[in-house]
């Protein structure tokens, strides 16, 4: 893959990857197989009430972010700290690779390639 940035927005039921190119803009949706269900209390359960961490989705949200040299991580809330928690220990390799992990909304995928662009800009050239 030739391109050098990627965006992943995601939240526990999917992730949106952007590899992005000053020319090109490559995306794909990654959904989780849990049932699409609240993540918050869910009445009746021992625990937290909490949906367990879909461990196979992270893992193909980070496979899709290989082959890019700059990450950004984004979304709504905790999904994007589990993904680089999960990253830690199951994709050592990208690690390094992450250079911001910001809150962002629900955005539509060409205002995730507008931020994208602008993060990206703006951090090159602090270099």
């Amino acid at each position: 893959m030739s391109h050098y940035h990627a965006l992943v927005w995601l939240d526990h039921l999917e992730a949106h990857v952007l590899h992005i190119s000053p020319d090109d803009v490559e995306n794909s949706l990654i959904q989780t197989h849990q049932p699409h269900h609240k993540l918050h209390s869910r009445a009746g359960t021992l625990g937290d009430g909490r949906a367990p961490v879909d461990l196979a989705y992270f893992q193909r949200v980070s496979e899709a972010l290989s082959g890019a040299s700059e990450i950004l991580i984004v979304g709504p809330a905790q999904a994007k700290l589990h993904l680089l928690k999960h990253m830690h220990v199951h994709a050592k390799e990208l690690v390094s690779k992450v250079v911001g992990v910001e809150t962002v909304d629900h955005p539509t995928d060409a205002q995730l390639v507008a931020y994208a662009r602008h993060y990206f800009l703006s951090k090159d050239k602090m270099l």
